[in-house]
């Protein structure tokens, strides 16, 4: 069993509802519209039945985040390893805090922190752009949000791990949320959901020469989070309700598409079900 692994069944996962004080504070951290609370407190918690339907066993943060809505984005603050969790350091100002939240959830949860990035500018690292291919290699985005000190931190804190860097695209640039989930999820050991236009080559090139296959995700699929999708366990998926042809495509690759309605808290604060979610436990 590791948890250095993005498919393995999901057996532990831990999440954080929204707080509805925070949300009022949605424009000050780039949200799309304004979430109504009651509606995106009952998508969460239809959101943690799914988790819990599938097999998981679901932990629920309750420590504040002190008016930051990104904290229900759980993915960023920390990279869990075989070890333990390491807590990371996000680029976005506003969500600084969060990986101190998130060590006091993880505690909470039974487990441990081993590590943490330190406070060097400008060495960042968000979850969102860190992906393990498999037990000794991390895929990392470089962009806004994950800089190379902070993978050069990461990388000290990871002996015997090969972190293989990316440069990811500017698109709506440094204000909008960009990260390398943004463009694919791992379903099977060989197989990836993706929007293959936005992959760097040498990751399009990694990944077939390991003859890893790909479902495309289609153009007008991809802002509304199309490649954003939480393997449950080997091409079983939790995907956002609203992208028909990408969960066709999926379904057509033998993947079991499960899909969950994300009105308020996916698509208005552009943050699908990996984001929503830090797996503790696979295998």
């Amino acid at each position: 069993m590791s948890i250095q692994d993005q498919y393995a069944t999901l057996r532990a996962v831990s999440v954080r509802p929204p707080e509805p004080e925070a949300l009022r504070r949605w424009r000050d951290y780039g949200w799309r519209a304004a979430p109504d609370p009651v509606r995106a407190a009952a998508e969460h918690e239809a959101f943690r039945n799914q988790l819990a339907d599938a097999g998981a066993e679901v932990f629920v943060g309750a420590a504040p985040a002190a008016g930051d809505p990104d904290a229900v984005y759980v993915y960023d603050p920390v990279l869990m390893t075989d070890a333990g969790a390491i807590l990371l350091r996000p680029a976005k100002e506003g969500r600084r805090g969060e990986p101190a939240v998130a060590a006091t959830d993880l505690e909470a949860a039974g487990i441990s922190v081993v590590a943490a990035l330190g406070d060097d500018e400008p060495a960042f690292a968000e979850g969102g752009d860190l992906c393990w291919l498999d037990r000794r290699t991390l895929l990392a985005g470089v962009g806004y949000r994950t800089t190379p000190p902070g993978l050069d931190a990461l990388r000290a804190l990871l002996p015997g791990v090969s972190v293989i860097a990316f440069d990811l695209p500017h698109l709506a640039g440094p204000a909008a949320c960009t990260h390398l989930l943004s463009f694919l999820s791992i379903l099977d050991e060989d197989l990836v959901v993706a929007s293959l236009p936005h992959l760097p080559v040498r990751l399009v090139q990694l990944l077939r020469a390991r003859d890893i296959a790909f479902v495309e995700v289609p153009a007008d699929e991809f802002d509304s989070m199309g490649p954003n999708v939480l393997a449950l366990g080997p091409r079983i998926a939790l995907a956002l309700e609203g992208n028909p042809e990408t969960r066709r495509r999926m379904e057509a690759a033998g993947v079991d598409v499960r899909t969950y309605v994300g009105e308020e808290i996916s698509r208005k604060g552009d943050g699908g079900p990996t984001c929503l979610t830090r797996p503790l436990r696979r295998g």
